[in-house]
């Protein structure tokens, strides 16, 4: 019970504190929605460490290298790609950029070895929650970009009320995670296969402006709207792509010259021809 406590006093991360959101829900996880995520790119000072970083600390393997980039993922799914350019500063807290990128695990059976991996390795935790879609645990790598593991519930058991997924910031049941590997040993061997980046947090300058671009410009539905933070998706999801200005309200574009997110590769399930956009902030955004 010692090391199921460990994680469990880490609290609550202050992330979003109700986050309504579209239409019916189906019951297609992220990957099977119209348009889901399918890798982040990061601009980074150091890719073999970072590289070292996201394999111990989420089970990422090395997929391939292509120049100053070194791509990771799971079970051979590339995931993400870290670019390596020299002279780059760290990005402030308060500039647009990334939040986190999420990486969702299939399974809550797969969250729980996760825990126990964590909590062995002593990965140091930045938050717990329990959002009522998901159960999920916040990381930050040395770079400073956020990263969340988590777990959706059963799409059965999300509730919605007018249109919109109910969903908040609770603590999380880490127990009750552990619980679920009933008498088996932990069994974590890195990320198992059908790990995938569920979500995608960034930080804007102005979150109305930046969803209505994610609504115009790309056809996501907006699924939950704050005046400081818009939380969008395709397909019913409880959303695939997040904008905020928790942190940066009011910034301008990102500059080149720093370290963090670097572009965003969307998944369209019905093909089309490659597109790539840019938003205000200077995130790429490609669809393929």
């Amino acid at each position: 019970m010692h090391r199921r406590s460990l994680l469990k006093g880490a609290g609550a991360a202050a992330l979003a504190s109700t986050l309504p959101m579209p239409a019916a829900a189906s019951n297609s996880l992220p990957l099977q929605a119209p348009i889901h995520v399918g890798q982040v790119g990061l601009r980074v000072r150091d890719a073999e460490a970072l590289a070292g970083w996201y394999s111990a600390a989420l089970g990422l393997e090395e997929i391939r290298r292509e120049e100053a980039t070194i791509w990771l993922g799971a079970a051979g799914t590339p995931l993400l790609a870290l670019t390596e350019q020299a002279g780059l500063s760290l990005a402030g807290r308060g500039e647009a950029g990334l939040f986190h990128t999420a990486f969702l695990l299939p399974t809550r059976r797969d969250l729980a070895n996760w825990i126990l991996m964590a909590i062995d390795r002593q990965v140091p935790v930045t938050g717990t929650a329990d959002h009522r879609v998901s159960e999920a645990i916040y990381l930050t790598d040395p770079e400073g970009n956020g990263v969340e593991v988590y777990a959706d519930r059963p799409q059965d058991n999300w509730q919605w009320v007018d249109g919109e997924v109910q969903m908040g910031t609770y603590q999380l049941d880490v127990d009750g995670i552990l619980e679920t590997l009933g008498l088996l040993p932990p069994s974590w061997r890195g990320a198992p296969v059908g790990t995938s980046i569920g979500h995608v947090h960034m930080k804007v300058g102005d979150a109305t402006r930046a969803g209505a671009w994610w609504q115009d410009t790309l056809g996501f539905d907006a699924v939950s709207s704050r005046d400081d933070a818009v939380f969008l998706s395709t397909g019913g999801y409880h959303h695939h792509v997040a904008v905020n200005e928790w942190m940066s309200a009011g910034a301008g574009r990102r500059s080149e010259r720093e370290t963090g997110l670097d572009f965003v590769q969307l998944i369209r399930r019905d093909g089309g021809t490659p597109t790539t956009f840019e938003d205000d902030w200077g995130t790429t955004i490609r669809l393929s």
